[in-house]
């Protein structure tokens, strides 16, 4: 019980950036379910989406930034998806992982022309931004909506999986890609949808993120992406409730190990993690055991 006084902040802001690292993660998982391809641009989307906000946030109230925000982060992922993934459809997987690789580096040197390398600071959201004291422990509003708007945002993904032509249709396309088209699903709605939907993920993900860690630098992406893409092979890749546990475990431990002073470790402890889960369980947590077809 003393242990989970004297931590409680660090456990609060685990479960906030825990919350955030699900919603990259589930960008990577949706498109790695149906693509079979690891979108390494998913991460630089995410930085976009934070600098836009700096941006438009100069010209326009945050009522319009926000949306503005949203819909241009949805379009560069519609549009990476048209430009750099579409092309190569039937390019062997390795074309596809080195444009996606492309594609990050070209977004993180635009970043780098546009802002100079100079970080950038995020503008404070009203209300998301303000402090608030939770058992005794202060800290943002932010990390109180985080997990409560993480979940509202699952469950309305599951139910659309679940229920709407285009969710049944995606669950057909990651079953069998190549029947799926035969039986006349349209496979290029289908991935563009996805690709929406994870940049949709992706910009609230940054709005909740750099709420809390204001600099918004071009590189900012990248660790949150690699920390996401962790989440998603440590829950079970492919699998979207896998992906939003393995976040909220990574970001829990990570801020459990900053609160212990070993600050220095608790990125390392990430990767350590992923090493010990690809040993023991190559699949991940809720992955499907892979079966070769004959």
């Amino acid at each position: 019980m003393d242990f989970i006084q004297a931590n409680l902040p660090y456990i609060l802001a685990g479960i906030s950036v825990g919350g955030q690292y699900a919603l990259i993660a589930i960008g990577y998982t949706m498109v790695y379910g149906i693509l079979r391809l690891i979108n390494f641009a998913h991460g630089d989307v995410f930085m976009a989406a934070g600098l836009i906000m700096v941006y438009a946030s100069t010209v326009l109230p945050l009522y319009l930034a926000i949306p503005l925000v949203i819909i241009v982060t949805v379009l560069i992922g519609f549009t990476i998806e048209r430009v750099a993934y579409k092309p190569l459809r039937n390019a062997p997987r390795m074309s596809i992982m080195i444009s996606a690789i492309g594609v990050s580096y070209l977004i993180q040197n635009l970043a780098l022309y546009i802002t100079g390398g100079l970080s950038k600071q995020y503008p404070s959201i009203p209300w998301i931004s303000d402090s608030v004291t939770i058992f005794g422990a202060t800290t943002k509003m932010v990390t109180v909506i985080t997990p409560v708007l993480t979940m509202v945002l699952i469950v309305a993904l599951v139910l659309l999986i679940k229920h709407t032509k285009i969710g049944m249709a995606m669950r057909a396309v990651s079953r069998d890609f190549e029947t799926s088209q035969l039986m006349g699903v349209k496979i290029n709605s289908v991935i563009s949808a996805t690709f929406i939907i994870g940049s949709f993920l992706a910009a609230v993900g940054s709005l909740l993120y750099f709420s809390n860690y204001t600099g918004v630098t071009p590189t900012a992406g990248s660790m949150p992406g690699l920390k996401a893409f962790v989440a998603a092979v440590f829950g079970g890749i492919g699998s979207i409730p896998g992906a939003v546990i393995g976040a909220f475990i990574i970001g829990i431990c990570e801020n459990i190990i900053k609160g212990l002073g070993w600050t220095t470790f608790s990125d390392a402890f990430t990767f350590a993690l992923l090493i010990i889960i690809l040993m023991t369980k190559p699949t991940g947590l809720f992955g499907e055991k892979a079966t070769d077809k004959v």
